[in-house]
Parts: C-alpha cells; sequence; structure tokens
C-alpha cells in the first residue's frame, strides 16, 4: 500500500499506511472489551495497570496480522535466518517503541485522550523487561529490530530470566540488590510456544557402542538430568514495513513437575527436585559467580538457551530441506560475545551423534554457520571454565572440545613447529580450563570487533597469533544505536524539530540524512529553538529525579551525566574524584568563576564486585555532604539515579549537557552510551577510546572534550612498567588532600575506615597493580577538559553549536548501518518483502 502525500508547514512527509489504516472506534472498542475480557472491569472501575494491559493486548492483536504475514513471507521466499544468541536482551518497555514503529502512537495517543487516559501515564505502568544489563544487551535489542526494520529475517535467542539481574535500591548510600519482578503482572505482548518444546540435558556420562550397520562408534549420553526449555516468542516490529521477527527467550521447566511417589513417602526434597533445577536457570541473569555452584550455573544457562536454540533451529531448517550440508546457505550463528560459544560443540554433536555424520563434514557445516563478536579487551572478561566442571556438566560437549582443540593443535604444529608459545596462547584447552574465546575464533569463520580501535587492538595485542594464523576472518563492525527509540521514542520534542528543520522524517529510517541539520549551526534561531527543546528535557529530568531522589536540581545548570554499568575501567571514580577536587576549591575560594552544575550518575554494580559498590557508596556520600553545604549555595549538585535502566535512560540522554566517557584508553571496546548522547544533543568529554575515535571523527575535535593518555601510552605502561601514582600522590597537593579525604572521615562522618579499601586501591592495593586504571596520571587532564566544559558552556552560541552539530553528525552510529555492514560481509541475508 502506498503511503499518501501531505502537505504540512514542516514540509512534505509521507502519512504512512498503518496510521491510515488505523480505525479509532474498533481500537477504543476492543480496549474497553479487553478490560472486560481480561479483568471483568469498566474503564471505570480498572487499574492503570489493568488499562495498559488491555490496551497492550489491543496493540498485540494489531502486530499479530504482520508476524504471520512475515512468517509466511519468509517461508514463501525460503529466506536465509540470523540466530543472533546472546545472554543479554534489554529491550526497554515494548508499548510506546511498538507503537511507533506501527506508526500509529498518535492515533492511540488520541484514542487514549478520548478515553481520559494519558498515553505516557501508560506507558509507565509497563516493567522494563529484566533481560540484560548493560551495552552488551541493550546493543543486542538495537540490533534485532534494526533487523527488522531492514526486512532481514532473525530470531534472537536468548533466556526469560524470572527475575533479571536485580532491581537496584540505594539504602543509606548503598546498593542493595533485590529481585526485579518483572513478571508480575505478565507480559502482555509475550506468546508462549509450547510446541517447539526442546529438552536440554546435564551431567551423567557419555558409553560407548558399536553402530554395526555405520562401522563406526556410537556416542551415548545417560544418567543425566534433564529440563524442558519452552519458548516464549516477543514480537520485535520493524518501522513501517510490516515485518516482525521474534525474540525467542527460553523458560525451564521441569519434565516431571512433581513426584508423588517421593512425597508420599515423606521424601520432599526429592518430591520437587526436577522443578528446582529448571527454576533456578532461568531465575537470574548473571548469577554471582565468585564460588563455584555460581560458575556452574552460568555454565548451565549458557547450554540451556544455546542447546535449545540450536536444536529447534535444526527442526526448522528439516522441515523444508533435506540436506544438511547446505545448512551454511539457509543459517548463521551470531554468537554475542564468549558466552554462547557452546553453540559450535554443541551443533557438532547434533550432526555427528543425531544426523549421523562423520567428524569432517560435520565440522564443514559448524565452521561455515558460526560467526563470533567480541566485546572486550579485558582478558579476565574472556570466559574460561575449569575443565572439571565443564567436563562433570557437559561431558558430550566435553569430548567434542576435546577433539576440536587435538585437531586444532596439529594444525598449529604444523605451521609453527616447536612454538610453543603459540600454543599457550592459542589452545582451548589448556592449564585445566576451558577457553571459550579461542574456540569460538577457532571455529567461526568470522570474527569481528566492536569500533575500529578496539578491532585494532584485538589483531595486535591480544588475539595476535590468531590474527597472524587466520587474518581472513577478522573484520570491524563499530557498533551503532536504533534512533527509533532513542530520538523519535526518547525524545519527540527533538524528534520533530529535525523533521521539521531538513523537510523530512525519512531520518527515521536513514539516519545520515540528520546532517542536514549543519546548515542551522550558525542560526541563532535554531541555536535558541534547539536549546530551548534541551530545556524542556531538563525539565522533565529534574522532574523524575524530584519524584525519585527528593532533590531538586536547576535546570539551568549543566546536566554532567555519566550513566553506564559500574566498572573500574569505566572510572565513575575518577568522576567523583574530580567532584571532590571542585567542592575543595568552591570551600577554598567561594567567588570562584564557576557555571553550576548538576553532576549525574546512574550505574548498576555486579552483585559481588565489592569495589564497584564501594564506588556507589563514595559517589552517595559525597553527594550526601556537597548537597547539604550551605557554603556551595547549590552550585555543585550530585544526583546518583536510583535502578538504571532503558526507560530512565531516554530521559537522561534527552536532557543532558555534558557525555562523560571517560574509561582508561584501551579498555573500554566501543560504547554506545556514547552515540544515544550524542544523537540527543550531548558534547563528549571523554578518552581517544572505544568509539569515542569515530565520533570526534565525525564531529571535529573543536565539538568534543578530549583528554587523558591514548591507548598506546597506556598499553606502554602496562607491558613495560614505569608508573608509579604514589609520585604523584607525594607532589601534587590536590590529589594529596582528595585521597587522604577518603580515610579522614570527611564524607564518612568521621569513619575512617569505609573508603580505605579504594584509597589503598590507589597506592597499595591487596591485589593487582596500584591505580590499574591510571585515575591519578589523567586527572590533571581531566581537571583542565572539565575547566573547559564549564567555560565553553558560558558561551551559550558556542555551546548551542557544538550540541547541533553533535546531533548533525550522529549518522554514522545508526545501528541500520552496522547492521547493513553484517549483512553485507558476514550474513549475507536478502531483504523480503511483507505484504499484508
Amino acid at each position: 500500500m502506498e503511503g499518501i502525500l501531505l502537505e504540512t508547514n514542516t514540509g512534505t512527509v509521507v502519512k504512512t499506511p498503518a496510521a491510515i489504516g488505523f480505525d479509532k472506534e474498533v481500537f477504543k472498542k476492543n480496549v474497553l472489551d479487553n478490560l472486560k475480557v481480561l479483568f471483568r472491569k469498566t474503564l471505570d472501575t480498572a487499574s492503570q495497570q489493568e488499562i495498559f494491559q488491555a490496551v497492550a493486548f489491543e496493540v498485540k492483536d494489531l502486530i499479530v496480522d504482520r508476524w504471520l504475514a512475515t512468517q509466511k513471507a519468509f517461508k514463501e521466499q525460503d529466506a536465509k535466518y540470523v540466530y543472533y544468541l546472546s545472554m543479554e536482551f534489554l529491550m526497554g518497555r515494548a508499548l510506546g517503541n511498538n507503537l511507533i514503529n506501527l506508526c500509529c502512537y498518535e492515533d492511540v495517543a488520541n484514542v487514549l485522550e478520548e478515553l481520559g487516559l494519558d498515553i505516557n501515564v501508560l506507558e509507565d505502568q509497563e516493567p522494563d523487561a529484566a533481560l540484560g544489563n548493560g551495552g552488551l544487551g541493550r546493543l543486542a535489542a538495537c540490533f534485532i529490530e534494526s533487523l527488522s526494520t531492514l526486512n532481514y529475517p532473525v530470531y534472537g535467542c536468548g533466556i526469560r530470566y524470572k527475575y533479571g539481574m536485580f532491581k537496584q535500591e540505594i539504602h543509606d548510600g548503598y546498593q542493595v540488590e533485590v529481585p526485579d519482578n518483572w513478571l508480575e503482572n505478565g507480559n502482555p505482548f509475550e506468546i508462549k510456544r509450547p510446541e517447539y518444546t526442546q529438552t536440554v540435558k546435564f551431567g551423567g556420562y557419555v558409553r560407548i557402542e558399536w553402530d554395526a550397520q555405520r562401522q563406526r562408534n556410537r556416542f551415548i549420553h545417560d544418567g543425566y538430568q534433564a529440563v524442558h526449555a519452552v519458548p516464549y516468542d516477543i514480537p520485535v516490529v520493524g518501522y513501517n514495513n510490516n515485518v516482525v521477527n521474534a525474540l525467542r527467550i527460553w523458560d525451564a521447566q521441569p519434565i516431571q513437575e512433581f513426584n508423588l511417589a517421593s512425597f508420599d513417602k515423606g521424601d520432599y526434597l526429592h518430591a520437587v527436585e526436577q522443578e528446582n533445577l529448571a527454576k533456578n536457570i532461568v531465575d537470574v541473569l548473571y548469577p554471582n559467580d565468585n564460588h563455584y555452584s555460581g560458575k556452574e550455573l552460568r555454565l548451565k544457562q549458557q547450554y540451556f538457551f544455546v542447546s535449545a536454540s540450536v536444536q529447534q533451529a535444526i527442526k526448522k531448517y528439516k522441515e523444508c530441506h533435506s540436506d544438511l550440508h547446505k545448512l551454511p546457505e539457509k543459517v548463521c550463528f551470531q554468537l554475542n560475545d564468549t558466552h554462547p560459544t557452546v553453540t559450535v560443540p554443541e551443533l557438532m554433536r547434533i550432526l555427528l551423534d543425531e544426523e549421523g555424520m562423520e567428524w569432517d563434514e560435520a565440522w564443514e557445516i559448524t565452521t561455515k554457520c558460526c560467526a563470533y563478536t567480541n566485546h572486550t579487551i579485558m582478558a579476565e572478561a574472556l570466559e574460561k571454565w575449569p575443565v572439571d566442571l565443564f567436563m562433570r556438566l557437559l561431558p558430550r560437549i566435553y569430548q567434542i572440545v576435546q577433539e576440536i582443540n587435538r585437531r586444532f593443535l596439529i594444525e598449529v604444529e604444523e605451521r609453527y613447529p616447536n612454538q610453543y608459545n603459540k600454543i599457550r596462547s592459542m589452545a582451548i584447552l589448556y592449564e585445566g580450563q576451558v577457553r571459550m574465546a579461542n574456540m569460538a575464533i577457532v571455529a567461526g569463520f568470522s570474527v569481528n570487533g566492536v569500533a575500529r580501535l578496539h578491532t585494532e587492538i584485538l589483531k595486535k595485542r591480544e588475539l595476535r597469533d590468531f590474527y597472524e594464523m587466520m587474518p581472513e576472518k577478522f573484520n570491524n563492525k563499530t557498533n551503532g544505536i536504533t534512533q527509533r527509540r532513542f530520538l523519535l521514542h526518547g525524545n519527540p520534542l527533538l524528534a520533530s524539530w529535525v523533521t521539521e528543520k531538513i523537510g523530512t522524517d525519512a531520518w527515521i529510517t536513514d539516519l545520515p540524512l540528520i546532517r542536514g541539520l549543519e546548515a542551522y549551526a550558525d542560526d541563532p534561531k535554531a541555536q535558541q529553538e534547539f536549546m530551548e527543546i534541551k530545556y524542556q528535557n531538563k525539565l522533565r529530568l529534574a522532574k523524575y529525579i524530584k519524584e525519585h531522589n527528593h532533590i531538586d536540581v536547576d535546570p539551568h545548570s549543566i546536566f554532567d551525566v555519566q550513566v553506564k554499568r559500574l566498572h573500574e575501567y569505566k572510572r565513575q571514580l575518577l568522576n567523583i574524584l574530580h567532584v571532590i577536587y571542585l567542592y575543595n576549591q568552591m570551600k577554598a575560594n567561594p567567588e570562584m568563576d564557576f557555571y553550576p552544575t548538576t553532576f549525574i550518575f546512574g550505574a548498576k554494580a555486579a552483585a559481588g564486585y565489592r569495589r564497584a559498590k564501594e564506588t556507589i557508596k563514595l559517589i552517595n556520600s559525597v553527594a550526601d555532604v556537597v548537597d547539604n553545604d550551605p557554603d556551595i549555595r547549590g552550585r555543585i549538585k550530585v544526583v546518583f539515579i536510583e535502578n538504571y535502566r532503558v526507560s530512565n535512560a531516554e530521559i537522561i540522554f534527552a536532557a543532558s549537557d555534558v557525555s562523560e566517557q571517560i574509561s582508561t584508553a584501551s579498555k573500554e571496546a566501543s560504547g554506545t552510551g556514547n552515540m544515544k548522547f550524542m544523537l540527543n544533543g550531548a558534547v563528549t568529554l571523554g578518552t581517544m577510546d572505544g568509539a569515542n575515535v569515530e565520533i570526534v571523527e565525525e564531529v571535529g575535535e573543536e565539538n568534543a572534550f578530549i583528554f587523558g593518555m591514548s591507548s598506546e601510552e597506556v598499553m606502554a605502561y602496562e607491558a613495560n612498567g614505569g608508573y608509579h601514582p604514589e609520585g604523584i600522590y607525594r607532589n601534587d597537593p590536590d590529589i594529596h588532600r582528595i585521597l587522604d579525604q577518603l580515610v579522614d572521615g570527611t564524607f564518612s562522618h568521621g569513619d575512617r575506615e569505609m573508603f580505605r579499601e579504594i584509597y589503598n586501591s590507589f597506592l597499595a592495593p591487596s591485589y593487582g597493580r596500584a591505580d590499574q586504571y591510571f585515575i591519578l596520571k589523567d586527572f590533571r587532564s581531566y581537571a583542565e577538559a572539565r575547566e573547559r566544559v564549564n567555560k565553553a558552556y558560558q558561551d551559550k552560541a558556542r555551546w548551542a553549536k557544538m550540541a547541533m552539530l553533535n546531533t548533525a553528525n550522529s549518522g554514522k552510529f545508526t545501528s541500520d548501518r552496522t547492521i547493513e555492514e553484517y549483512v553485507r560481509d558476514i550474513w549475507h541475508l536478502k531483504k523480503i518483502a511483507v505484504e499484508l
């Protein structure tokens, strides 16, 4: 169906087919009917949560027609699928995004208004789906949305976590983890698919039988425990193209829910043993692995969702195809980091043990189906499993890994005779560990990094031996974000303004068109309009902070923001130490030239990550002192936003002036928060790390604030030594004072030990190098950059131009571009048109 051209005061825009076909009266009637059928309620008696559910079910009805049409088209055209395997999918709320991609957000908002309802209030009734935590999961969410928008077939494959990682609460400045019961009221958009249930086996042993017919050994897995993997499909709606793909998340259910015989004998624990086995697998994302049982549960989770996904992919392929040797023509498994690497031996197991293939033909298929994305430069994050755990939990899988390793090491020895250092770095099995990244590289036909700098570091340092042996596998795919969530939904004021200024809304699916804003960068009227939108968004965030933190913040102040997962290399500690530095300066010189600034933090620390949790306590303790000191007169405010997640991130990005991207150079693979800030007109304050390098290339160094050591300088210190933070402590009186304040009770009500471990980490750590992430080394450069930020903001015209140019030059960083590169170089998918 063709779109209709409408002349408006913002230029010619396309009124989308979905919006034209939307029947307000039918929608209204169906919502009221849903209230009656689902809850036995009328609009007058229903709660906001019940009304949200009724609306969501009606939106789902609009989606399902397109979903059925999509599957029909994919089947008719015998489409190739990418199976995007990820431990995390940080989707955010679904209602608003689905309405936007169906092109009926305003229509539904109007219907609800006629019923006396506010769509924003209803959106707030929806919990964020607790299926992810950080950038890895948000990237996966952006990718599957872009795949749908670009008409490509995909299954996102993950786990249906019951409680996610955790819901963060702040009690007395400390992070407290509580269960994130996001499914308490059900998920109206998901569809349970019990017909696709798979069986996943753990433990037991492998026995060998002679197969006389095939004249070979058969490997039979016995004595195992098993669970059912039951899929739930969540629709992933493409923008204005009728395409709906599926995020398939697996729930674990017991094969025998309740053993009545054991119960009747009084053995109550054994009666529910199967149920508990299943329940534990899907309870939480990233269980604390500081102990053996936590490691076991993580590995069990990984194999659970991978085995179920691969089994189902093979069965789906065999429905329409008889020759498994052609599997790579129709299926690609993309491993999002090392977590799904058991895909490799699991696919081999199915081909060898269930399909009766010989090793070489199974390996040929597997190595053409699997591709690996590396997301980290941090060696400790490249997963390794103790051999005894791996062998006990996955006995047949371990045998296959042994054989993959044996054959690969023969290749290495033939290529590099007597170079044992090569075996040490490249072996899959080494020193009692199973090294998952090595297995993914050996078996994958593609290995990609996620920013140009990251990929170069992998090739030259972390994975140098692999790159030397198989350079053709390595490629870069710089990450991206979906503008449909992070501008169109998250910042509607700016989205409308962009459409007006560039004369089209085609940027919604072609973000580089946003460069048209450059023409207005020096226009005083446009600058004023842009900054007024920023101010309105700051008012919205200030309201949120008042409601949740009970703190008044000045929307006229600079909103300087660092929101991301809390890790030492991301250096939230550098940020808060500099706030202490400013506080000390202002106490000594109350009339100093300083534009009022609100420093906003948001971050979850992993439950077992002690240093990160201490940093959260320090941020809140500094906030407590600074925010309540009358001498400061509110010119510095520190706010820690509790339970950082996608839904509040959208509000935060839209309101931010300064984007803190201050990781130690060479440590951040890419970052995607940096791109979301940029799209929303925040100016980057950062190191030349990850995708910051490419952001600065696009916007120009004069429109960002860069500081700190380069990645080469950092890596040189790490390789050669020569960095002595105690010298900086001795010779720089400001830094000396800041560190001393950590242990003199200034920010801890007189408790000198509360932050002792943070203090020691700079000078005499109990483990690792002193000041491992070069905070003191970069401190002065950071302080100088922040001073430049403060001065620049006071020049309103200059700042408005910088902010506008950041938005205008964000076009490269759409996930649509990233996905087209994956399709071109790795997946080789075809676009499938879907007609209703």
